[in-house]
């Protein structure tokens, strides 16, 4: 492997630790690095590509699911950029659930924290409402893939 470099050049190279390249080859979201005599991974440039597609998809919320099905879709050049696009839009609907949810939290934590005298007593508006019995939250579902095409 001509030119090519070690993990911790990789690593600051990409921006993705080395911990986290070892990982992404142990399950198999990349292949495994080629290897020196001595064992040292080695990474090319097409790997260092492979590694920056991975820390923006990361950088845009993607889940490892959807950077394994990206990774596909980008190496597969015969793909439609229909599905490409199905699975953006999915993503985009997702983290704006995910930020409707964030905001309703933290409009009840203001309600809570705006009800604290936050003075000397004990009583806590806030500590009551984390101690009282609600009905616990609904869990996230799975996230359905958008249809393959």
């Amino acid at each position: 492997m001509s030119g090519a470099v070690t993990i911790g050049v990789a690593a600051k190279a990409t921006g993705v630790s080395a911990k986290m390249i070892r990982y992404y080859e142990e399950i198999g979201l990349l292949p495994p690095a080629g290897r020196t005599t001595s064992g040292y991974r080695l990474y090319g440039e097409e790997d260092l590509h492979a590694l920056r597609f991975v820390r923006r998809s990361r950088d845009l919320g993607f889940s490892v699911e959807d950077i394994a099905g990206l990774l596909a879709l980008w190496q597969d050049r015969s793909r439609a950029s229909a599905q490409v696009k199905a699975l953006a839009l999915h993503h985009v609907a997702d983290l704006r659930r995910r930020i409707a949810e964030l905001e309703a939290m933290a409009r009840t934590l203001a309600s809570l924290a705006d009800h604290c005298s936050g003075d000397a007593r004990p009583d806590c508006p806030i500590l009551d409402d984390l101690a009282a019995a609600h009905a616990p939250a609904p869990r996230r579902p799975v996230r359905a893939r958008p249809p393959s095409r």
